[in-house]
């Protein structure tokens, strides 16, 4: 068993602009619960007792999460020049006990099996152990007789793969790692393949795997959610979904269809049509305003008729 677990919250959200010009990405709502929260629970369904999170852009916003989580200790480890994801796994080394760890991406919504890629890590006495998958918007990892191979073609090999966001840690791997900003973990691993390391890799193909890099990828996982009903097993808050935050304000006048998501404090009034749209704790959208997959940012008004756009 794997009990602690370094969660990545640090990244810029650069694809996400201007969405995340308000929010850090993993603060993002998901019908009203923030991204991060749903690998939080992951990992507290599988038996993570401790978090580690790194921050850096909007800091201060993570604050909400508290100091625990569920019960578990939750420790923010702020990072005022970015470090990458090599160097802010070695930036957090002092806050891990001297056993393996897991590491998965604050920006990634999945619901696919932990206990496969652990048991594989024990299993075979790997080093480091990557969640892999056929993912169609990679494939930089070669993968043979579960052993990675190659990363990114360094080694003339072809990949098929491309990493999940997910992995498992030997703390072996501190020593490794330089000291700096902006350093990855790719090289690092690539260059102890070369060196032997038993670098490991599962394909997990089940369940379903959010990489929200896109406003098109932040709606279709509404859409989902919706359309499909669908929940993954570990959520902790037996009403989510929730479509309508309970302190929001909406005229009976309104029309709402499609995957609509109302969050905290909204307001819409009177002969408003929403499409597929959603609203961000505190926006207001005016009378006969008429929206089609927007998204509505925090404390914005819109009025009028938009479609596929950010307000």
């Amino acid at each position: 068993m794997i009990t602690q677990a370094f969660v990545l919250g640090a990244g810029l959200g650069r694809r996400l602009r201007p969405l995340t010009d308000d929010l850090p990405k993993p603060l993002i709502p998901i019908f009203q619960k923030p991204l991060i929260t749903f690998a939080l629970d992951h990992l507290c369904d599988f038996g993570v007792e401790t978090f580690v999170i790194n921050t850096h852009h909007l800091a201060p916003q993570f604050s909400g999460l508290g100091d625990t989580y569920a019960g578990r200790p939750l420790k923010l480890v702020h990072e005022p020049v970015l470090l990458g994801t090599g160097g802010g796994i070695k930036n957090v080394e002092g806050l891990l006990r001297a056993e393996p760890f897991i590491v998965y991406s604050g920006d990634l919504l999945t619901d696919f099996a932990l206990e496969p890629l652990v048991e594989e890590h024990f299993r075979e006495g790997n080093d480091v152990t990557l969640a892999l998958r056929k993912t169609g918007l990679g494939s930089g990892v070669a993968l043979h007789g579960g052993r990675v191979m190659d990363i990114e073609g360094t080694y003339g090999q072809a990949g098929e793969y491309d990493f999940q966001g997910v992995s498992v840690w030997n703390p072996q791997i501190f020593p490794r790692i330089p000291s700096g900003p902006n350093v990855s973990f790719i090289p690092v691993l690539v260059e102890w393949i070369g060196q032997g390391g038993k670098i490991g890799g599962v394909v997990l193909d089940d369940g379903r795997w959010f990489n929200i890099g896109s406003r098109a990828e932040y709606l279709e996982v509404h859409r989902t959610i919706k359309e499909e009903r669908w929940k993954p097993g570990y959520v902790r808050e037996p009403e989510w979904p929730v479509q309508i935050a309970a302190d929001a304000v909406v005229d009976p006048g309104a029309h709402l269809s499609g995957f609509c998501s109302i969050g905290a404090g909204c307001r819409v009034d009177a002969g408003a049509i929403l499409e597929n749209t959603i609203l961000w704790p505190g926006a207001e959208i005016a009378s006969r305003a008429h929206l089609r997959n927007c998204i509505v940012r925090s404390r914005r008004k819109a009025e009028g008729e938009h479609s596929d756009i950010d307000i």
